[in-house]
């Protein structure tokens, strides 16, 4: 199992936790009216819910006020009670006095307590209204937001290099798209209102803690350093381990993808307990680094509120002796408890936030490295290109001035004969031409040199060669799935540079070994082939490629419901629904790459006369090992080493007593291939 192309390695923390944080940030853009209006919806809440412990504050002062002017006689003053108490030495208790609102002999204001607590409950009410508001927008912009990024992600897979996705492995890559992207959704929508939140909350109750006693106020804040210190190394612990955690979840899918796609193999030679194995060991891995990041993310609460209870200690006794002397309310002091209860919650939220952020940041930047993988180059060339190479074509004689391809032959170690006069060079329609072509996987490691082949419309092409040659390389290159190094590759007289992919790949068909079908209908499945084709036309092409009688032989005929591995039919049988699947699409050049490797001697017999049918005025490429299923092509190319070493029909080759007569004769000594009267 691949584990991904050269220089990205999932397994590390974010390298710029920032710079990824910013980045995520900026995502969210598109949705800043909805973002503006949770600020102000936000701060709203907050501002009620800070509001609220100081109005309460005033209840128990009404509360408490009562309770002394009950117990004074009617008709003596505040002042006379303060000079009395004084007189008798009780300064304490007169100093208590000086900032309450004594009314003596008249007991509790239950008409302003009422008022009071109905309008804090009120703020309340109002407070967690607001917030619900505002974590239900927030809901709409981080789905909006993870829609947006799993679209792109969908986009980039169209765009992204052929050679990147077959470097990757594709539980690594699922897990991105999925997990990942899962993991980036929840960490913004726990953390962007509670972020939020907590921030106004803190900002709030500074404001009130510093307008009731800037002195409490400053006891309370030695817990903010404390804080942050422990926070930071918490992170700093936590961070590898929430990383591992993403990298091991993304092996474990690949795993469980090669266990399900190779299932039948794996049964077969008994890997069961290998792969279990691996599973284990995959899933403890996870399973190890999930409980490290949970455990010490797990830390948090227990020491803030362990600061916390001592900030409450602090206050509550250095708010009596305030009270005491008469410098605050009871009502303040009780109101100040709240502010500085409270205030070690936004700290605990933004401290335990730390380590959320830290595994979405870590999720982020996997997808971000996929976002930023290499892409195909643009799909035509610009001018100054398209200039310098057609002119150093036309200088070669390979194209006339109208930029058309002339019909010279091919040379460097092919055959063909003499090149054509220049009468005869004129220009060819549904021509497949390729021109010095060189092409490398890795720089410094060349695949193909110099290949020039010529293919005339309507020829039946067939690559043959050992593994390795480049067969599959040749077609893959004509369909631009890789990009050539050098040289030059023409279809129809156009040079495949200066057409779009989608332009080159509508003249194509292509029919690969390992057969593809979607979760739907056998009507569903061909038509793909064609966008809107009509019932008539899928039952044409399904009579040409002789399937439509074993699709009619099925219970439910065209509208048997298959599975994307083809359950219910044969291997033999899901190639041929591929091939009519081609077919329907009526393309100019038809690529067959192994198409008959998986089908029985019947099937491809079948296989084998649709062929012949509709390959009139069509170039058909075919790939393939076995020599027998060839033996009637227009021409036959034997290639070895990236290069072509021989062109001719079956019997011309056979009587050459080269390349592929080896061949040839080899597959005849294990009687794969039937002997030829030469």
């Amino acid at each position: 199992m691949s584990h991904g192309r050269p220089g990205a390695d999932p397994t590390r923390k974010a390298k710029n936790f920032k710079g990824t944080v910013i980045r995520l940030l900026l995502w969210l853009k598109p949705e800043r009216l909805r973002l503006n209006f949770i600020l102000v919806l936000s701060t709203l809440a907050v501002a009620a819910q800070v509001a609220a412990p100081k109005i309460l504050g005033n209840a128990t002062n009404i509360v408490f006020e009562g309770i002394f002017n009950k117990r004074t006689p009617k008709g003596v003053t505040k002042e006379q009670m303060i000079a009395g108490l004084e007189a008798a030495g009780k300064t304490d208790i007169a100093k208590m006095l000086e900032p309450m609102n004594l009314n003596p002999g008249t007991g509790t204001d239950w008409s302003a307590l009422a008022k009071v607590l109905l309008f804090v409950a009120g703020l309340y009410f109002l407070s967690s209204l607001l917030q619900w508001m505002s974590g239900f927008l927030m809901r709409i912009v981080v789905q909006n937001t993870g829609y947006t990024m799993r679209r792109q992600v969908q986009e980039k897979i169209d765009r992204v290099t052929l050679s990147y996705l077959d470097s990757s492995s594709r539980g690594d890559l699922l897990s991105r798209v999925t997990n990942d992207i899962d993991n980036i959704t929840q960490t913004l929508m726990q953390t962007m209102t509670q972020l939020l939140s907590s921030i106004l909350t803190l900002i709030g109750m500074l404001i009130m803690m510093f307008y009731i006693s800037w002195s409490l106020a400053l006891l309370t804040l030695i817990i903010v350093p404390l804080a942050i210190i422990l926070g930071g190394l918490i992170m700093k612990q936590a961070g590898p381990y929430f990383s591992k955690q993403w990298r091991a979840t993304g092996e474990l899918s690949g795993i469980v993808e090669e266990a399900f796609t190779g299932q039948e193999v794996t049964t077969l030679y008994g890997l069961q307990e290998e792969f279990a194995d691996r599973f284990a060991d995959s899933n403890r891995e996870v399973s190890h680094a999930t409980f490290k990041a949970q455990f010490l993310s797990g830390l948090m609460q227990p020491l803030m509120s362990m600061l916390s209870n001592a900030a409450y200690v602090l206050v509550a006794v250095a708010g009596g002796f305030k009270v005491a002397s008469g410098q605050m309310t009871l009502g303040d002091v009780q109101a100040f408890i709240q502010y500085s209860r409270q205030f070690t919650q936004p700290l605990t939220t933004l401290a335990s936030m730390a380590n959320m952020l830290q595994s979405g940041a870590s999720s982020a930047e996997r997808v971000f490295e996929f976002l930023d993988a290499p892409e195909l180059t643009a799909d035509t060339r610009d001018e100054q290109a398209r200039t310098e190479g057609d002119q150093a074509l036309r200088d070669a004689g390979i194209i006339n001035e109208r930029g058309q391809v002339l019909a010279a032959q091919p040379t460097g170690g092919t055959e063909g004969g003499q090149p054509a006069s220049a009468n005869e060079q004129q220009v060819q329609n549904g021509k497949v031409v390729f021109r010095d072509v060189n092409f490398s996987y890795v720089p410094g490691k060349p695949i193909i040199t110099g290949l020039n082949l010529s293919v005339q419309p309507g020829q039946t092409v067939a690559i043959v060669g050992p593994t390795g040659a480049g067969k599959t390389t040749l077609v893959n290159l004509l369909m631009r799935f890789y990009e050539i190094d050098s040289g030059a590759i023409f279809v129809d007289g156009i040079n495949t540079l200066d057409m779009t992919r989608d332009e080159l790949r509508s003249r194509i068909g292509m029919v690969l070994q390992d057969t593809w079908l979607f979760t739907g209908t056998i009507m569903e499945n061909l038509s793909f082939g064609k966008v809107g084709a009509t019932e008539e036309e899928v039952i044409a092409a399904a009579k040409a490629t002789s399937v439509d009688r074993i699709i009619r032989a099925l219970p439910d005929g065209y509208e048997t419901h298959l599975d994307d591995e083809g359950g219910g039919i044969s291997n033999g049988e899901r190639q041929l629904l591929t091939i009519a699947r081609a077919f329907l699409s009526d393309p100019e050049i038809l690529i067959l790459d192994e198409a008959t490797s998986s089908v029985d001697t019947r099937t491809e017999v079948l296989v084998q006369q649709a062929m012949g049918k509709l390959r009139s005025g069509r170039t058909s490429f075919v790939i393939a090992h076995r020599l027998s299923t060839i033996r009637d092509a227009d021409l036959i190319v034997v290639m070895e080493n990236g290069n072509v070493v021989e062109q001719g029909t079956h019997t011309e080759l056979l009587a050459r007593n080269g390349a592929y007569r080896h061949l040839h004769d080899a597959q005849l000594a294990v009687g794969d291939s039937e002997e030829v009267t030469e």
